[in-house]
């Protein structure tokens, strides 16, 4: 079958590779869009390299191709012998990560077990720890990694439940954490929040803090982009440039500052600016991955204020009775009933594996840009 795949840094390639093997308890399913993501961006500039030999160190992709793209949604076209619950032709939205629950591995690890797969002991992602991704004319997963796509939503919207399932987990995290403020509060609420960033990360938690947590206290968003500021702005932000910032949290918590900040840029010097920007024992959530060149001395000052640093990755959130991951479940009806859109997101569409490497060159940086979409037949 044809893959696109990273060849090398900032190269890729359209290559034939094997038809993936059907096990019996596995879907085969023919991709129909898959979403771009920052970290693809990071592994295909070189800056990241999630593929690991025994011995933790990068397997390099001249020696190992990887097929990215790890925000899938398709058909199944073929399924396992012992695959009773999805039929051929249903329309599906992958969780990438392969943890015990699919590979029916029992007892499962502490981490499985408790619902937190993305930190399963024996954890590997399709299209990022060197599993293939969906950037293929096929892809086979256990089958209680297929979603059922309910209704009538598209293909390129569903393709969002990934992204929006890590804002979720994210959130949820931070609500777990012991911290002084809470946006459930009754005395220590949260009056004030801060985003930072206005990517589709960011444009995602607007979404969810005004309307899955109802949240109507004082909400700033920043980012450089005028065009990402605008989204922001529509969706229920006051969105304003970094330089401002820290003056309108000020002024919008009449001093206090913010007592619930959100990291999701992945720049490295937006931590000096944090201190100016969060009350004491406020929370922090690191969303965002990446922060090159920060020096660690950034942190002293927010030590020194007792935050509660909350981080988090992926899409955990538990299983349903079937196996299959909750909080995509949870991420589709959020979808399908329109309770977070992420049509206003998708401003850059690819179609077929041939513009899979414009779809990982530098779009991105175009300043009409928010969120690519790959379309494959």
């Amino acid at each position: 079958m044809r893959a696109a795949a990273l060849v090398k840094k900032q190269h890729v390639e359209l290559i034939d590779v094997p038809s993936p093997y059907l096990g019996p308890h596995d879907v085969r399913v023919r991709p129909a869009a898959v979403g771009v993501c920052g970290t693809d961006f990071h592994i295909a500039a070189g800056e990241s390299n999630f593929h690991l030999d025994e011995h933790g160190r990068p397997i390099p992709f001249e020696a190992s191709p990887q097929i990215l793209g790890h925000e899938i949604t398709g058909t199944v076209i073929e399924r396992g012998a012992a695959v009773k619950d999805l039929a051929v032709g249903t329309r599906v939205v992958v969780d990438q990560g392969r943890n015990c629950r699919s590979e029916r591995r029992e007892p499962p690890c502490e981490y499985c077990a408790s619902g937190h797969s993305h930190q399963c002991e024996h954890y590997q992602e399709h299209g990022i720890t060197g599993l293939p991704g969906g950037f293929a004319e096929e892809l086979v997963v256990p089958a209680v990694n297929a979603v059922p796509i309910g209704g009538d939503l598209n293909f390129e919207v569903a393709a969002l439940a990934e992204p929006l399932g890590c804002v979720l987990h994210c959130l949820d995290a931070g609500e777990r954490a012991r911290t002084r403020y809470r946006l459930s509060g009754q005395h220590d609420r949260v009056r004030t929040a801060v985003v930072l960033g206005a990517g589709p990360a960011g444009l995602l938690f607007v979404q969810a803090l005004r309307s899955l947590l109802a949240f109507d206290g004082a909400l700033l968003v920043s980012d450089p982009s005028p065009h990402k500021r605008a989204l922001a702005q529509a969706l229920g932000a006051e969105a304003v440039p970094p330089e401002q910032l820290t003056a309108l949290v000020r002024e919008r918590s009449h001093g206090r500052r913010a007592e619930y900040v959100v990291e999701a840029t992945g720049c490295g010097h937006v931590f000096g600016d944090v201190p100016n920007l969060i009350r004491k024992q406020g929370t922090l959530l690191l969303y965002g991955v990446g922060h090159g060149g920060a020096a660690m001395e950034l942190l002293n000052p927010l030590q020194w204020r007792e935050l509660a640093l909350v981080t988090s990755v992926g899409a955990s959130g538990g299983f349903d009775a079937d196996g299959r991951p909750s909080v995509y479940r949870r991420a589709l009806g959020l979808l399908a009933n329109n309770a977070v859109r992420v049509d206003s997101l998708l401003t850059h569409r690819y179609r077929g594996l041939a513009a899979v490497p414009r779809a990982l060159g530098d779009d991105h940086r175009r300043p009409d840009y928010v969120k690519g979409m790959t379309l494959l037949p």
